[in-house]
């Protein structure tokens, strides 16, 4: 199929769209961190790159379509690019919530530290751990099974002039159980020792109440909290970048 001047560009843009919202949610990528021309860039180099492979899958329908016809389908591309980023964030927002519940629990909640995927300010163990998640993303190329899941996409969403929305409702409500059984799976072993800890601690300032526990349980329940995390932390990273990079491969 030859398409004109205008033909192309209208197929690169709707490619655009939804390679352009992917990028803007996926996590590592949409980090407040990296500046939002850099995002940019890197959106329109990836648009590029994919273009070649996937013009003929797009002009049919880009080309020739009315203005109307044009905008629909560019609403729906922004809406799918945003949701396909965001399954895979989703892993990271229940990570982000999980791990701060159980820092909290273990009297590391009060330290607050810079953030890191998100613009609030997080307990500086958290920060740690989001960072560290962030970093494997691209220490073990799983960037690349994004971009990759991005040029999938096209074949299990193919382009349409009207967003299927009861379909990625739900996988959406799929992904998220999925996110939040795997964070709450490897967060568990430091919400259990915080509550063993604190349920310990309570019955000593019941039994003893004229000894001051409070002061002797905090410092103790931060280094024992420390120490603990210090022992699982190789498991829980590669529990969490196995799991995530397994439903990039799958999902």
């Amino acid at each position: 199929m030859t398409l004109g001047l205008d033909g192309i560009a209208a197929t690169l843009f709707v490619l655009f769209c939804r390679i352009g919202a992917c990028i803007m949610t996926m996590p590592g990528f949409s980090s407040p961190r990296i500046p939002v021309r850099a995002r940019l860039y890197i959106a329109i180099a990836i648009t590029v790159a994919l273009a070649p492979r996937l013009v003929d899958t797009v002009s049919p329908l880009a080309a020739g379509a009315s203005v109307t016809g044009l905008a629909v389908l560019l609403t729906s591309e922004l809406l799918i690019g945003a949701l396909i980023g965001s399954l895979a964030r989703l892993f990271f927002f229940a990570l982000e919530t999980l791990a701060t519940a159980a820092v909290t629990a273990a009297g590391l909640g009060n330290v607050m530290g810079a953030p890191m995927e998100e613009a609030e300010a997080l307990p500086a163990m958290s920060s740690f751990i989001m960072l560290g998640a962030t970093a494997l993303i691209f220490v073990l190329d799983l960037h690349w099974e994004m971009i990759r899941g991005i040029f999938l996409s096209y074949s299990a969403i193919p382009i349409r002039e009207s967003f299927q929305v009861r379909n990625m409702l739900s996988e959406y409500m799929k992904v998220l159980s999925e996110a939040f059984l795997l964070a709450l799976r490897i967060s568990s072993p430091l919400l259990l020792f915080g509550l063993i800890v604190n349920v310990a601690f309570g019955f000593l300032n019941r039994m003893t109440p004229q000894v001051p526990v409070f002061f002797v349980s905090t410092p103790l329940l931060i280094a024992l909290g420390c120490y603990w995390f210090y022992l699982m932390a190789d498991d829980f990273f590669a529990a969490f970048a196995s799991s995530f990079g397994s439903w990039l491969l799958t999902g």
